[in-house]
């Protein structure tokens, strides 16, 4: 049976907190702190209540570097892992690595499925479109005080997405597709010559709506196979699901900032002054000379200043040696403090 979207006033759409704190950490994303002190919020938050906001829209933290929060939700008889991630605004790799242990494509009904929603924001300008090429992720600062975060899939490993700044230029809805020459050779060394042009409508690889790039032959665009996006599929460009791009399409002006960026690990500060971080596999064509946790540590000490914090070393290599794209917080506890005096930031590392 097709898996059919709930609603999101759904009340079977129940919230379950991942971690200690997260009604306090979800009213400050929201900014729900008034809310929170009058006791309106003294019950465990629901799904309609994490999604006051539209679809991928989150409130910047006034303080630090982290939005959103992970939650749960129950596998209704039908449903797929992807349709769950589609539903919830998560791509193919991030749903499957936050659950490892369930089965993508049958579930059993009622496992419950962690939805990875708490995020570092990249370490970039908070200006126009920021694309995390390890993260699998689009950024879009929309407006003062709101961030938009979507999932998308980029180039595979032979068709690399390029990094660097650019910007939008042409919007074009139900746009033709012209494969590019080295595709039909492909095609015709198999046996299926491709078409020259593939025209509008539910065959064409490019969705309804496409936002050129001023890089050439790069776009923005959506999918006529959702259930990619989220993965390494594209020769390049940039595909969202859908609805996605239809929402950005009717609101990114021409001439917003594109930033394409390649950060497989990311650290930032909570409100209330917890280190998270968040570590993706690095990509193919990168990992020649990329040493993850060197890198990790840089950030780590970008992210400190001139101070060190009690960090907690074993579960950063943990984190780095073991990416799953989950905020994780790298601050030991009390009771790992009184155990040992922590190291100092290198040398922590070395140790163990």
């Amino acid at each position: 049976m097709p898996h059919k979207p709930r609603e999101l006033n759904d009340p079977m759409n129940t919230l379950t907190p991942s971690r200690k704190g997260a009604r306090l950490a979800l009213a400050l994303t929201l900014g729900l702190g008034p809310l929170l002190a009058s006791g309106a919020l003294a019950a465990t938050p629901g799904y309609d209540e994490v999604h006051e906001l539209p679809r991928g829209h989150y409130a910047l933290p006034e303080e630090g570097s982290v939005i959103g929060e992970d939650y749960t939700v129950t596998v209704e008889e039908g449903d797929t892992l992807v349709d769950i991630a589609r539903e919830h605004n998560v791509g193919y790799e991030a749903i499957r690595m936050a659950n490892p242990e369930v089965s993508i494509w049958a579930p059993y009904a009622d496992t419950e499925v962690t939805i990875p929603a708490r995020r570092v924001l990249p370490d970039a300008e908070q200006e126009g479109i920021v694309i995390n090429l390890s993260e699998l992720r689009l950024y879009y600062y929309s407006e003062s005080g709101v961030v938009e975060t979507y999932p998308i899939s980029v180039g595979r490993d032979e068709f690399a997405t390029p990094q660097g700044v650019t910007k939008t230029t042409i919007k074009v809805k139900d746009p033709a597709w012209a494969p590019p020459a080295s595709m039909r050779r492909e095609a015709a060394a198999r046996g299926e010559p491709a078409p020259s042009v593939v025209p509008a409508g539910p065959d064409n690889p490019l969705g309804r709506h496409a936002i050129l790039l001023g890089l050439p032959s790069y776009l923005i665009h959506g999918t006529n196979k959702p259930d990619g996006v989220g993965m390494r599929v594209s020769r390049g460009c940039i595909r969202m699901f859908p609805q996605d791009i239809e929402s950005l399409y009717e609101r990114v002006p021409s001439g917003t900032r594109v930033n394409i960026i390649d950060q497989p690990f990311k650290t930032g500060w909570t409100e209330d002054e917890e280190l998270l971080a968040e570590s993706y596999p690095a990509l193919e064509e990168n990992r020649e000379g990329f040493e993850p946790l060197m890198f990790a540590m840089d950030k780590l000490a970008k992210a400190f200043g001139e101070e060190q914090p009690a960090v907690d070393y074993k579960r950063l290599r943990q984190v780095v040696e073991s990416p799953d794209g989950m905020a994780v917080s790298l601050l030991k506890s009390a009771e790992d403090e009184s155990m040992d005096e922590p190291p100092g930031l290198y040398e922590g590392i070395a140790e163990n």
